[in-house]
């Protein structure tokens, strides 16, 4: 569609378009060069810029995003960051508004920011009577709970990466830095200064990351308890394991499973 001068608006809102990992984003938004200056226009006449999911790339083409908080679908989050460093991308939030620049996170966050607009206009009444009538959550905050870490790119290289399978293929093993270490036949400081080097993290880190990813698993697909979900992922203490769920995801064990729960209906 081509770009057409628009009427007077009291906000204007940026929709996605087609990117996924890998896409050359630099050939993506060529074509687009229209409506960048459109938006960049709109903007500096004061106009309420929102974008929703990737359209914070169009943004952040136009300088929009410059010494700004922004967010955008979690997925490319960190190549918004790369490509506007001066830009401070909040991955974890559905919906950010810095000095009349509001991004949102994937196109279902579009249903937060209208709540939002709505609750900022009419108050918290109509909104939660909007999200009722619509079916719409209001009570998200955070897209933490949706990140799916097996779409992300994996950091390191060879060295790392047979540490990362060790510990995934032992997670209900009690981690053990000395006997990891003699595994891979170097010490416990050069192994820790190889994989922090590589993925930026420790591998205590990584198999913390990944008792959540399959604690996650379990209590979508599976009844069992959280008790017997946390032994299974290697913590005797179900405390323990639930504060440091809630550390990943932003809910407790329960709180997810209700949320997530996936229950064929088939029969």
């Amino acid at each position: 569609m081509d770009v057409s001068p628009l009427r007077e608006v009291d906000v204007l809102v940026v929709p996605g378009f087609e990117l996924m990992p890998g896409l050359d984003v630099d050939a993506k938004l060529a074509p687009l060069a229209p409506e960048i200056a459109a938006i960049r226009s709109h903007a500096a006449a004061g106009t309420a810029v929102v974008s929703i999911c990737v359209g914070a790339f169009l943004l952040a083409e136009a300088g929009l995003l410059d010494r700004r908080r922004a967010t955008t679908a979690w997925l490319l989050a960190d190549e918004l960051a790369r490509r506007c460093p001066d830009a401070d991308v909040r991955p974890e939030h559905l919906v950010v508004t810095d000095t009349g620049v509001t991004t949102t996170a994937a196109f279902s966050a579009m249903y937060d920011f209208a709540l939002e607009l709505i609750r900022r206009h009419s108050g918290v009444g109509v909104a939660r009577t909007t999200a009722r009538v619509a079916l719409v959550d209001d009570a998200r905050s955070s897209q933490t709970p949706y990140v799916d870490a097996q779409f992300l790119p994996q950091p390191g290289n060879e060295f790392s990466h047979r540490i990362m399978r060790r510990l995934d293929q032992n997670l209900a093993a009690r981690y053990d830095l000395a006997a990891l270490s003699d595994t891979f036949k170097v010490s416990t400081r050069t192994l820790l200064r190889r994989f922090a080097d590589e993925t930026g993290r420790s591998p205590l880190e990584y198999l913390q990351s990944s008792h959540v990813r399959r604690a996650r698993h379990l209590l979508e697909t599976t009844d069992q308890t959280v008790a017997r979900i946390s032994a299974a992922v290697g913590y005797k203490d179900p405390g323990t394991f639930a504060a440091l769920f809630a550390k990943h995801t932003g809910r407790r064990p329960g709180d997810y499973r209700s949320a997530f729960r996936r229950v064929d209906r088939s029969l």
